[in-house]
């Protein structure tokens, strides 16, 4: 049974979550800089570390930790809609292990769009086409420039996503009073009341599903890709 404690820090996210987090943030502005400047060798490079990222997400969403898992934290309108009314602007009303039901959608929301980022990106060709993606011999001229321009409308919406994440951020700080970078960084967070029970697995796992996304993503690109 799970033991109750007044006030208490409880452990909430396991290492890979966390560095994958941190990693995705980094990836993205490293994506963005690459194509304002031009550098898409690294700019591909940086799309496919990003693709590995996601797979090893979304993977570790079914046999990850409690709080990671899709199963854990994706709920039906009902409760999304319960949860807006009902707590979200509630100081001092009870917190979530994990994400709440609005943000656990907006999880899969940033995977779907990153997903669709990168394969697209693997079909695009620029106006001059002299610079392409790794499928861009697949496809028509006129199909990759479709790609190209989706790509970049796409990286506007995840942009838009983002600026609302942040927003998240400072309304629960401000509004609930609850610090989710800190949990973020730390893994754990103050708790009042009954304490969650919440599984971890092993971080060994996390690098054996890394291992196996990075293995499938240069597999695929190195096997039928043109660089």
């Amino acid at each position: 049974m799970a033991a109750m404690f007044p006030t208490a820090r409880i452990r909430l996210w396991d290492l890979p979550v966390r560095l994958f987090h941190w990693a995705l943030v980094a990836l993205i502005v490293c994506a963005w800089w690459t194509a304002e400047n031009h550098l898409i060798s690294w700019h591909r490079l940086t799309g496919y570390t990003i693709l590995t990222l996601v797979l090893f997400r979304i993977v570790w969403g079914f046999v990850g930790s409690t709080t990671a898992r899709f199963s854990h934290f994706l709920r039906g309108p009902g409760a999304v809609g319960a949860y807006v009314g009902g707590h979200m602007f509630r100081r001092g009303s009870p917190g979530h292990a994990g994400h709440n039901p609005l943000g656990g959608w907006s999880v899969v929301a940033m995977l779907g769009l990153l997903l669709l980022q990168v394969l697209l990106g693997f079909f695009s060709v620029d106006v001059d086409g002299l610079e392409s993606g790794p499928f861009a011999y697949l496809v028509s001229f006129d199909t990759g420039r479709w790609a190209a321009e989706t790509h970049e409308l796409v990286f506007n919406l995840l942009l838009a996503l983002i600026g609302l994440h942040v927003l998240a951020i400072l309304f629960y700080r401000v509004v609930r009073g609850e610090n989710l970078v800190g949990a973020m960084v730390s893994g754990s967070r103050r708790w009042t009341g009954t304490a969650p029970i919440l599984r971890f697995t092993s971080p060994l796992l996390a690098l054996v599903v890394l291992a196996g996304a990075a293995l499938l993503v240069w597999a695929v690109v190195g096997l039928f890709g043109k660089v």
